[in-house]
């Protein structure tokens, strides 16, 4: 499936859900584990990682993996505390759904992402700030990764 099908999945099954359900479906992504790789566990307290929008600790990661295409293919790592876990579920969503696309795929789905996952309706603004940032910083990275070579 791709990183936009899968989106667009997640933005139907989010849109049907209440806001009750809309922020359950949120904490039951971060129940997920969230594997980080021993070599990017040395650079956790690495600032240039750090999500600085968000009051909970978050560090994300963008590889691209051209072991099998030339193109390259989405490595997104997150680690995030406990403690936020709106923030620790969107992370889970985004490395769901842009793990294995191409940077075109992933780069082609909504930059209003959160909007449409209703997410505004479920959750307070100052949450809605750091999603916001994580959203923006996964595309911005997955974009230079790509080296220019992603159409969008």
């Amino acid at each position: 499936m791709s990183a936009q099908e899968r989106i667009a999945e997640l933005i139907d099954d989010f849109a049907d859900a209440d806001v009750r359900e809309r922020q359950q479906m949120l904490l039951d992504f971060a129940r997920r584990e969230l594997p980080l790789p021993e070599r990017l566990k040395a650079h956790r307290p690495d600032d240039d990682h750090r999500i600085d929008e968000c009051m909970t600790p978050v560090f994300l990661w963008v590889e691209l993996d051209r072991s099998t295409d030339e193109r390259g293919r989405v490595a997104l790592y997150g680690e995030v505390s406990p403690e936020g876990p709106t923030a620790r579920g969107f992370v889970a969503l985004l490395i769901d759904a842009f793990t294995g696309a191409t940077p075109d795929d992933a780069l082609a789905t909504p930059t209003d992402l959160i909007q449409q996952l209703r997410l505004p309706e479920a959750l307070g603004m100052n949450r809605m700030r750091g999603l916001h940032a994580i959203h923006s910083r996964v595309r911005r990275q997955i974009a230079q990764a790509a080296g220019g070579t992603a159409k969008h």
